[in-house]
């Protein structure tokens, strides 16, 4: 359980720095992080605070559908834009630098949208927790101005969490997710057709009640990440058979169980082949 009193100051402290920006376009993903920016840029701007999702094939489908969901029940504007990574050569080669690419692109098509709002802030989720990890990502936003109220306030996840459960969030417990290139190893071309497999191969580990997965794609082989608490479900005979046929017909070979389950960074950690 986080500490009641400095949660509390954290949140007036964020609250404070979003209505000195006045207006703001959040970098708004539908996870728990944006989720929670986009709530708080709400309360205090109201139509001066803008979520805006960019759809792309990176982007899971049934990720866009909880934006739509959390958004309306915010009650905050919300825009979707689609862009296409895979027209951007230096992301499409995944080495290292992918994310700084990935959201480069982002980041420059809400440049143009805050013009609409009076000049405002571009704002996103990032947190305390984030500035320990490999993360690119971080790099672009700097270099397009972009601030991180949560950051600022000196928000860790477990803060987020704590705060989007007293603010009534439906999502506050929502597990971590990523853009699907990241379940591709590093230095394999992503192509549609692995994102798409990727997704479907996801979608059948939704279907079955899992909660925190990855399907990492290393060619002919599956590889399912689950959170520990979930594996022993997965080794009930008859789930087993039926993931094992689903992901098949998508074309791979071998369905492995990582034994170390899930782990943000998880396809990072292997190495080439």
């Amino acid at each position: 359980m986080v500490s009641r009193t400095p949660l509390i100051d954290k949140l007036s402290r964020a609250r404070h720095i979003l209505q000195e920006m006045g207006s703001v376009v959040v970098a708004f993903s539908g996870g728990i992080d944006s989720s929670l920016v986009l709530k708080l840029a709400y309360d205090e701007l109201g139509a001066q605070a803008i979520g805006v999702t960019a759809v792309s094939p990176t982007f899971p489908a049934i990720e866009l559908e909880a934006t739509q969901r959390i958004a309306t029940e915010i009650g905050a504007c919300h825009r979707i834009v689609e862009t296409d990574q895979l027209e951007i050569p230096e992301f499409v080669l995944n080495d290292a630098s992918r994310c700084y690419h990935c959201k480069t692109d982002l980041y420059s098509l809400l440049g143009g949208l805050r013009r609409e709002y009076a000049g405002g802030w571009i704002v996103d989720g990032t947190n305390v927790d984030d500035l320990g990890d490999d993360r690119p990502g971080l790099k672009a936003a700097c270099e397009w101005g972009v601030r991180s109220p949560l950051l600022e306030a000196e928000f860790s996840k477990a803060d987020i969490r704590e705060a989007a459960k007293e603010l009534r969030l439906s999502n506050w417990d929502k597990p971590a997710a990523a853009c699907l290139s990241s379940r591709v190893p590093r230095g394999i071309t992503i192509t549609r057709g692995i994102l798409s497999r990727v997704e479907r191969a996801e979608a059948a580990l939704a279907q079955e009640g899992f909660r925190q997965y990855r399907v990492r794609d290393h060619g002919d082989i599956a590889r399912i990440e689950l959170a520990m608490t979930e594996l022993p479900d997965l080794m009930r005979p008859d789930r087993r058979e039926r993931l094992a046929a689903a992901l098949k017909q998508l074309g791979y070979h071998f369905i492995t169980l990582d034994l170390e389950g899930y782990r943000q960074g998880g396809i990072s950690l292997t190495p080439p082949a």
